[in-house]
């Protein structure tokens, strides 16, 4: 991978933020936004007191959705005057059932009965096209606002540099950015097709209930406040459900993506029955959330169902001896009951509502988060278009410290790289020889001193323009899914397929590229799983040799490869890069003997800076490593 384009593909070096892939939310300082644990200065945040229905959350969920759903408002006004016209015909429908009962069938007048009848399949079948309209405008917009949500997650996501991407982790991101997103746009389209209708029908109903019989409808003023009163307490309960629920949910990814990455090393180290017990406690902690939802969801129905009934029969005792006396006529009593089912209707809908409202909230509170979080390598505002120096890399008192860590990790680092010269960093583990190299394509930003590419500071520089200049091989290099061609122009779409084979000449990776099925045209598995730890890093060396850089980057990218392999990959690549910066982090000093330049790390400091001989003669920490490795004679 080369340049300063961070993303999830971006390698964490040691001594960065752990969890990328990983437990980033257990282990990542915390830099005031919320990885996948659920409490976090956001979290406390929407925990503020507030009215029953009307929560933090709510206005987050409702800014969401306005945002998103600005640029469709005229589908949105079409589908709810849809829906406004179906409502409007299902409310007359029982008055025409009325009218024909009275009118019609206890008079005996047929007349009447096929003229209301035929004035109620008018009715109908305008209902069920509005309802129809209005599905499918719900159903596009809907989907429309999810995509929308989804693109902006992802491009925000993209933004973020290795710091934000392991503060969230990569399970918690991928879970809101298609789970969190799935349940905020099944809201929006059971708003469209159930929520718009619903208090049109309980109001519209409660008003025609009222012109068939006034006494009667004093029923309705005990079962409406009743029904809306059972809902929000069931309701108030589920939202700390869903919460949980949504973080559980992460759990779960994040394990089951740790056991699927590390298959290798559970079988090696026969953990199967461990790790399936730790699975099972991060499924089961989310089951028992799902089941305790599920359970207030069960209570719900019935309840509503209960107070239905009972308000069914009430209507119906009351209505019998309104007809004994004559003050309400047998059609109008038909007419009340189905208005009451309306109306009861309408809250069953509301009710359905309210169970998917406390979810899509917080899931909204999740996309929220991620879309305020601004990436702490923040691109300038007036970027430098064109280098000064060409190939000139300068690092003047550079430093980096980790949100809330006691130390910094790099300490006044002076260092500079010319072209036509190869400088090596070499060091014991953690002291900092990756989070080094980190700092040039600004995959994190120095947080003292600076960084000098071209006689420009990187932080004024345009992205594009440090892209095409500085080319990474991290470590664990990353191959996409695509074919072996389709990886090594990544950087240089255009690159023409001799140049594709001279560059895996250079890595020494043409041989097992031309024996693959298919050759440059070979397929790659998703992170180059069907190619061994050597190739891969082969294949990605090749790719930052087809992008041609002025500085080349190279971060342990030899540590798969055998000596002889080693040998030759860096006699071919003095004659490639000959006119290029190059900047190699190695722990084997055979890599790196024989660079013009070697800077010895030792805990974040530069600790002595030479050539091999020289720095054998008076470092005490270089000699220590080099015969570490080799005796004393193969030093010389």
């Amino acid at each position: 991978m080369t340049g300063a384009r961070s993303g999830f593909s971006r390698q964490r070096s040691p001594g960065a933020l752990p969890g990328v892939g990983g437990r980033a939310a257990e282990s990542a300082p915390k830099i005031g936004i919320r990885g996948t644990r659920s409490a976090s200065s956001v979290d406390r945040r929407f925990r503020a007191p507030t009215k029953f229905f009307f929560r933090t959350g709510d206005l987050v969920l409702i800014r969401l959705l306005r945002e998103h759903l600005r640029p469709y408002r005229r589908p949105v006004t079409a589908l709810v005057l849809l829906q406004l016209l179906q409502t409007s015909a299902t409310l007359y429908l029982p008055t025409l059932n009325a009218d024909i009962i009275d009118n019609g069938v206890v008079i005996g007048d047929t007349g009447n009965i096929l003229g209301y009848g035929a004035v109620m399949l008018a009715v109908s079948f305008a209902q069920v096209v509005c309802n129809i309209g209005a599905v499918l405008l719900a159903a596009r917009t809907a989907s429309s606002a999810g995509r929308d949500i989804r693109a902006r997650v992802f491009d925000r996501v993209q933004r973020f540099s290795s710091r934000e991407v392991g503060h969230f982790g990569a399970p918690s991101l991928i879970t809101r950015t298609t789970n969190d997103v799935q349940q905020v746009q099944m809201l929006v389209l059971t708003t469209f097709t159930l929520m718009v209708s619903a208090p049109v029908m309980c109001v519209g109903g409660v008003i025609m209930a009222l012109d068939q019989d006034v006494p009667l409808s004093s029923v309705l003023v005990g079962v409406v406040p009743v029904l809306a009163l059972l809902v929000g307490l069931i309701v108030r309960r589920m939202r700390p459900l869903f919460r949980t629920m949504q973080g559980r949910l992460d759990g779960v990814n994040r394990v089951l993506r740790e056991q699927i990455g590390g298959i290798r090393v559970i079988r090696a180290f026969v953990k199967d029955e461990y790790e399936r017990r730790r699975f099972h406690e991060h499924n089961s902690g989310l089951t028992d959330v799902q089941l305790r939802a599920g359970r207030l969801m069960a209570l719900m129905f019935p309840t509503v169902m209960t107070v239905v009934n009972v308000s069914s029969v009430a209507v119906v005792w009351f209505g019998a001896h309104r007809i004994d006396s004559g003050g309400m006529q047998i059609g109008a009593l038909t007419a009340f009951l189905a208005y009451l089912m309306q109306i009861v209707m309408s809250v069953m809908m509301a009710t359905f509502m309210f169970m998917m409202v406390p979810r899509a909230e917080v899931c909204a509170e999740r996309i929220t988060e991620v879309l305020s979080t601004s990436s702490s390598v923040v691109p300038p505002t007036a970027p430098v278009r064109e280098l000064r120096r060409r190939g000139v890399l300068e690092l003047r008192g550079a430093g980096f410290r980790y949100p809330g860590a006691e130390a910094p990790v790099l300490h006044g680092i002076d260092l500079v790289a010319r072209p036509g010269e190869t400088t090596a960093v070499i060091g014991s583990t953690g002291s900092g020889k990756s989070t080094l190299l980190s700092l040039v394509p600004r995959l994190f930003d120095a947080t003292g001193g600076s960084v000098v590419v071209g006689g420009e500071d990187v932080r004024n520089l345009d992205p594009e323009l440090l892209a095409g200049t500085v080319g990474l091989v991290p470590q664990h290099p990353y191959l996409f899914s695509g074919t072996v061609a389709s990886n090594l122009r990544y950087g240089r779409p255009d690159a023409s397929d001799e140049e594709l084979w001279e560059a895996l000449e250079t890595a020494q990776a043409r041989e097992f590229v031309a024996a693959m099925d298919g050759g440059l045209h070979a397929p790659i598995g998703q992170g180059g799983n069907n190619v061994s730890g050597g190739q891969r890093q082969r294949l990605a060396i090749a790719r930052v040799l087809v992008h041609q850089p002025e500085i080349y980057l190279f971060d342990d990218s030899f540590s798969a490869l055998d000596y002889a392999t080693d040998a030759a990959l860096r006699a071919a690549l003095t004659l490639r890069t000959a006119d290029a910066t190059v900047l190699i982090v190695a722990q084997r000093v055979s890599t790196i003997r024989d660079a013009d330049r070697i800077v010895v790390l030792e805990e974040g400091r530069v600790a002595g800076s030479g050539r091999h001989h020289e720095l054998m003669a008076d470092n005490e920490t270089y000699r220590e490593i080099v015969l570490s490795q080799l005796t004393e004679q193969e030093a010389a």
